[in-house]
This record gives structure tokens, C-alpha cells and sequence, in this order.
């Protein structure tokens, strides 16, 4: 019998799942691959039984608790995500948190302990606020480290202002754009030697050089980022 590797997959899954079955049954706490695959193999199950969408990720919540699991896991399995094949085709579905944290006297592996207090963002930095709209058709993630002059084209806000600036957030954080919904965000001037290269390729040089400035907004204009450049 010849099997394709998406079919060789879906029997990993299955023999991990069998096992963390046996595990569970005889009251053995499941690790965190064992947790994973358990979860994977009811909601490609249930999805051959005909379960919609929202159905699937709804039952991925409620597969396992904190008390089958070994300490920890819950906080380490943030997500789960499986392509599973339905009426219309293949679709991926992706539960978050599926397992909600149970109470717990010690840290978790991996957890981060942070010292009391707070830690200022950014400190002395003057941002700008600015309102941003979606008019696309799907969600766009903007990063902290990206220069917000030249994010998705799409994305509609005063580009003027975000010249030289990227998110106020937290290195390797960024803010999510849905379809229609507008926000208000707030935006840093970058540091250092603000030279700026790469993104769309718009600003390639020092930021507070005028003719990088000047390039950058007629790059802008020609590519459909800004009607008018000054």
C-alpha cells in the first residue's frame, strides 16, 4: 500500500493519540506532544464526521483539562493547528489556549518571572498617534521594528506623519489590522543612526536626510502608498 506523506502524517497522529489515550485511561498525566496529538486526532476525527469550522474549534477546547496533563503544559501549549479535510476541501483549524490553566503552586517550565515594578517603554521618546483603516479584505500584522511609513499599501492612515517612526511596542511584539476596523496607534521615532533600508524599499538612507525623504515620498507616490508627495 502506497501512502502519501499527508496520509503518513495523519497516522503519527494517530498512534500519539492512541498512546496518550492509554496514558490517560490508566491515569498517567500526558506530556505536551502527547497533549498535542491527543488534540489533533479528535478534531480530524470529528471533522471527517462532518463538524463545521467553528464546531472543530469550539471541541478543541474541550478535549483535555489542567489535571490530565503534566504541570506546565497548559502554559506551554498556547496552540494547536491542523489541516483537516472537509466537504468543501482542505481547511486549517487552529485553537488557541486549548487547554485552560488549572490552579498551580510552583512556576511552569519555561515560565518568565518578571522583577516588580514597571519598565517604561521607550522612555523619552515623543510619539505621535495616528488613526489607521484597513480597506483591504484580510487581516494585516505590522511588527515593532517595521517602518510604519511604508506598511501594506492598503492600510490607510496619514503617511506623512509616520515618516521615520515605527510602533510603540514591545521588540518582537506589533499590532493587527482587521478588514474595516479602524484603530488608533501610537508611534516612535526610530533610534540610533535612523538609517532606514529594505521594508517596501521606499526609504533607503537616513531618515533625517531631505533627499531620502524626498525619494521616499516619490516612491511612495508612484507606487500607490500616498496620492501627493511634498
Amino acid at each position: 500500500m502506497n501512502l502519501t506523506p499527508t496520509e503518513m502524517d495523519r497516522l503519527v497522529i494517530f498512534q500519539a493519540a492512541e498512546l496518550a489515550r492509554r496514558y490517560r485511561s490508566e491515569g498517567v498525566r500526558l506530556s505536551l506532544p502527547e497533549a498535542n496529538a491527543l488534540i489533533a486526532d479528535e478534531i480530524l476525527l470529528a471533522a471527517r464526521k462532518g463538524l463545521d469550522h467553528p464546531a472543530l474549534v469550539s471541541l478543541g477546547g474541550t478535549i483535555l483539562t489542567a489535571e490530565d496533563v503534566e504541570a506546565g503544559v497548559p502554559e506551554m501549549l498556547r496552540m494547536v493547528s491542523v489541516e483537516v479535510s472537509m466537504a468543501e476541501g482542505t481547511k486549517l483549524v487552529t485553537v488557541f489556549d486549548p487547554i485552560p490553566p488549572g490552579p498551580r503552586a510552583e512556576p511552569a517550565p519555561g515560565e518568565v518571572i518578571p522583577k516588580a515594578g514597571e519598565i517604561e517603554l521607550n522612555p523619552g521618546r515623543e510619539g505621535v498617534e495616528i488613526d489607521v483603516l484597513n480597506t483591504g479584505d484580510r487581516s494585516i500584522q505590522v511588527r515593532s521594528h517595521a517602518h510604519f511609513f511604508e506598511v501594506n499599501r492598503v492600510l490607510q492612515f496619514d503617511r506623512t506623519r509616520a515618516w521615520g517612526m515605527r510602533l510603540d511596542r514591545p521588540s518582537g511584539g506589533g499590532e493587527r489590522f482587521d478588514p474595516g476596523i479602524g484603530r488608533r496607534v501610537r508611534l516612535v521615532p526610530y533610534a540610533g543612526t535612523r538609517e532606514i533600508h529594505g521594508f517596501a524599499g521606499l526609504a533607503e538612507g537616513p531618515a533625517d536626510d531631505p533627499a531620502t525623504r524626498e525619494a521616499a515620498f516619490r516612491r511612495a507616490r508612484d507606487r500607490g502608498y500616498l496620492e501627493d508627495a511634498p
